[in-house]
């Protein structure tokens, strides 16, 4: 999201067998294991554009190996097959090819990942930016106190959720690993390197893992968005920088935004099965899932892609991860029937669409399990941006707010998020994309305090800890007179702010 008023960026910032995953009900049944793939035309055509696919496919084994065999007879070349969650990443010049594949046997549903060609090659921040300048660094150094990291005084964000009181009873433990599935993570930070989870870190963004040494870091000229997210989560209370909400958790990074900055299918799916089976205990998901805001479960290439990410949460979910993620900076009511979306598609020409977010959900911020967070600014109340919606937002969090519209108290002059930037530097943003890693980070920290809880016991602990927090007087952020948005429900649940606040000191507590 390019400005405060429309907030629509893509980053929100505004191996196991086969069998398993069928118990735990992650794959379709009904078909054979054995049942034979139909067979596609015998001539296929090739002079497409080359586009990436994803297959999701039902039953056994015998089954993902016809279907395999198939994509190959419709002219696809496999990129990689996660058969535990029964989800194929493929690549074809058949502009036939999805429509051929969907009439294969075994089959669940087949899409385009993309309305954009392949290239040799989106976040939930609102495309605010500050640098941090020498006078500011100097200034909050010298209101730091004992304890403090000196870019501390800053972060007005760690007392409005208690952090910095949990922070006198735990910083966290160094079994906890939170993965930032983002635009990747500069492990280098002096700020991040003391906890970074190289063993948990990965390069997805072809869909299939690259382990390549370093793969996670964004390149020059890319995105530094997942850097800091990650300094939100897990920077280092080491006596330098700033200081995350659980300083004394691992952090991984987890890349699958190209370098255009889009997240596409296939690297998500990747990222949420690599967390799965690398150790990794919280997600933290700060973006949509390009190139559809809101993907129509009705239409047979966005319905797929809801599929395939639906069952890698799932499976994540299922390894004992808790996954997080932004509810998005468009200021959108999310529990209305009807949205207007004029930003899709956002990798060739967007169209004009009126859609129900209950049939069309923003992935992965809307599937089912996934925590949902909304933003609050510096005076508590809903940021000017965030998206809401009663029955969506799970829990509020700091994601930061002009400060025309909410200012903090000194020694913070900042209504944005301070936090850790490649290179070694520190900077501010705003957007759901800042409020959902400081929910990943007190996650973290109940999981620390309660290491053996199951994902649910983990989010009820969330809601039941977050400190109750209502709707207040009719919402006039820009104080013109006109309402801005409405806030439904009560004290104890509502549209704006969910079960309420995130408390890192209650995680804290036995």
């Amino acid at each position: 999201m390019a400005h405060l008023a429309s907030g629509r960026t893509r980053v929100l910032a505004p191996a196991v067998g086969l069998a398993l995953t069928a118990s735990l009900g992650f794959l379709p049944t009904g078909i054979a294991a054995a049942a034979p793939a139909d067979e596609p035309a015998a001539t296929v055509r090739a002079d497409g554009p080359e586009m990436s696919y994803v297959v999701n496919t039902r039953g056994g084994h015998g089954t993902v190996k016809q279907v395999r065999k198939a994509i190959a007879r419709a002219g696809g070349t496999v990129v990689t097959s996660y058969d535990r969650i029964g989800v194929i990443v493929v690549h074809s010049k058949n502009p036939d090819f999805a429509a051929s594949v969907r009439a294969v046997r075994g089959v669940s549903s087949a899409g385009a990942t993309r309305t954009n060609p392949i290239v040799p090659q989106a976040t939930k921040d609102i495309g605010v930016e500050q640098p941090l300048t020498a006078g500011q660094a100097e200034a909050a150094a010298a209101e730091a106190t004992a304890g403090q990291d000196p870019l501390e005084p800053l972060q007005w964000d760690l007392p409005a959720i208690k952090a910095d009181k949990a922070h006198q009873k735990s910083l966290g433990s160094s079994k906890v690993t939170v993965a930032v599935i983002d635009t990747g993570v500069d492990d280098t930070h002096p700020d991040l390197a003391p906890n970074f989870d190289r063993g948990a870190s990965v390069n997805c963004v072809s869909g299939a893992p690259d382990r390549t040494d370093g793969a996670w870091r964004p390149a020059a000229g890319e995105s530094d968005h997942g850097t800091h997210v990650a300094g939100t989560i897990a920077a280092a209370k080491n006596g330098t920088g700033v200081t995350g909400v659980a300083p004394g958790v691992k952090v991984s990074g987890i890349k699958v935004s190209n370098p255009d900055g889009f997240f596409y299918t296939e690297a998500v799916v990747c990222g949420f099965v690599w967390a799965a089976e690398h150790g990794v205990d919280v997600t933290n998901n700060s973006y949509y899932t390009d190139p559809w805001l809101f993907n129509c479960k009705n239409d047979p290439d966005q319905g797929a892609l809801v599929e395939a990410v639906t069952r890698a949460t799932r499976y994540a979910e299922g390894k004992g991860v808790v996954n997080v993620a932004a509810a998005g900076n468009s200021d959108h009511d999310l529990a209305l029937d009807a949205i207007e979306d004029t930003t899709s598609p956002n990798d060739t020409t967007p169209v004009t669409r009126t859609v129900d977010p209950s049939a069309c959900p923003d992935i992965p911020t809307m599937l089912p399990g996934v925590v949902t967070v909304s933003a609050t600014g510096a005076k508590g109340l809903k940021a000017s941006y965030s998206n809401y919606g009663l029955g969506v937002i799970d829990v509020a969090a700091p994601g930061g707010d002009s400060t025309v519209y909410q200012t903090p108290a000194p020694p913070a002059t900042s209504g944005l998020i301070l936090s850790t930037l490649p290179g070694g530097g520190f900077g501010y943003k705003a957007g759901t994309s800042m409020a959902s890693p400081h929910v990943a980070g007190v996650v973290a920290l109940i999981r620390s305090t309660h290491p053996h809880a199951s994902p649910a016991a983990v989010k009820a602990l969330l809601t039941h800890q977050a400190d109750d927090t209502a709707c207040g007087a009719p919402y006039d952020i820009n104080g013109d007179g006109t309402v801005d948005a409405v806030c439904e429900g009560g004290s104890q649940y509502n549209g704006f702010y969910g079960a309420g606040v995130v408390d890192a000191l209650d995680a804290v507590r036995k």
